[in-house]
């Protein structure tokens, strides 16, 4: 039910969120709440990154791992500022999927203490983004948002309604995302949008979320990250702390990494003029397929076709050729160095 675009198309959306500020429906995503006395010893079993080094009002990116360390879904680990229990924001098309497997390895560890409970269906989620977000967001908000860095979140209320305001982000733009409940989200979506019209807030639809997330670099679970494509492989081994010792899928990651990833996602642009690269399209050097396209389309910031693609580790690397096959015809491209766009500080 979600658009792929408003009425003024995804190029606009794509540039007001990077020239202004953009709202995004997340009523989709999922949510978990972890709690009990073992909730942290069972969240460093399940995901990939240090559950520890989080401090009440902290959140950190990881995935859910598989025993043959594939990627089950990429999430978000938020501990909640009281510090007592945590939630995990899981993507939409894998919710029941995620439940299920933190529901099965509940079940797996019986010596813990804790309680998983899906709470989807009572959150709500907005999230705005771009450089005029925080001035929006500030005029409304009984928060001062300037101590929240990168990954924090803290309690408070934006337009009267009580919400977790927290700062991650998908874009590469400034923002916040806001869980409220179900029943007021509509209400703060309209006081939100009301507030940023002087400043050019509008909303955001799918279209435009990723191509900005593209140009970001950020991953887009079954394009990227997937059952059989893990963490190293897609570039993210910096999401998991094979120190913190044993997790799901560790001893698989461990090995693949001392033997080195035998494929690596890469960043590349289009350097023949061509429709845009797109999932699943195939990957050439001097003939012979290397790879795939695992997500591309085209970048309204560097007016030019971009992607992201899983490819030979032998092939991989900043300044070499690729060919992507569009419509049967063997396309340059060249490899660059990622992310494609970052905002400037």
């Amino acid at each position: 039910l979600m658009p792929v675009q408003y009425e003024k198309g995804i190029l606009h959306e794509h540039r007001t969120v990077r020239t202004a500020a953009g709202l995004f429906d997340l009523g989709h995503m999922g949510q978990v709440d972890v709690r009990g006395d073992d909730a942290l010893t069972f969240l460093q079993w399940i995901a990939s990154s240090d559950i520890s080094t989080l401090e009440p009002g902290d959140a950190i990116y990881g995935m859910l791992t598989n025993p043959d360390g594939g990627v089950i879904d990429d999430i978000i680990v938020y501990r909640r500022p009281d510090g007592g229990s945590y939630m995990v924001c899981v993507n939409a098309s894998n919710r029941d999927k995620d439940v299920a497997w933190m529901l099965k390895q509940r079940g797996v560890r019986r010596d813990l203490d804790l309680t998983v409970e899906d709470i989807s269906d009572r959150t709500g989620m907005i999230a705005i983004q771009g450089p005029k977000a925080p001035a929006i967001v500030q005029r409304i908000t009984s928060v001062d948002l300037s101590p929240i860095g990168a990954f924090g979140w803290v309690e408070g209320t934006v337009g009267g309604i009580p919400t977790m305001v927290a700062r991650t982000g998908y874009t590469g733009e400034d923002g916040f995302e806001f869980f409220c409940d179900i029943n007021r989200v509509d209400d703060l979506w309209d006081v939100l949008m009301a507030e940023g019209a002087a400043d050019g807030l509008e909303p955001i639809g799918l279209g435009a979320r990723d191509t900005l997330r593209l140009e970001a670099r950020m991953p887009l679970y079954g394009n990227e990250l997937s059952d059989t494509i893990g963490p190293l492989e897609a570039g993210l081994g910096w999401a998991v702390a094979l120190d913190k010792g044993d997790f799901v899928g560790r001893s698989h990651i461990a090995a693949m990494k001392e033997a080195s990833p035998p494929r690596r996602t890469v960043g590349f642009v289009m350097k023949e003029r061509s429709g845009a690269p797109r999932h699943g399209y195939p990957v050439q050097v001097d003939g012979e397929v290397v790879g795939e396209v695992t997500s591309g389309a085209y970048s309204p910031t560097l007016d030019a076709n971009i992607g992201l693609a899983l490819v030979r580790a032998d092939v991989a690397g900043v300044g070499k050729p690729l060919q992507i096959v569009i419509r049967d015809k063997p396309v340059q491209a060249e490899q660059i160095k990622m992310p494609f766009y970052k905002r400037a500080r």
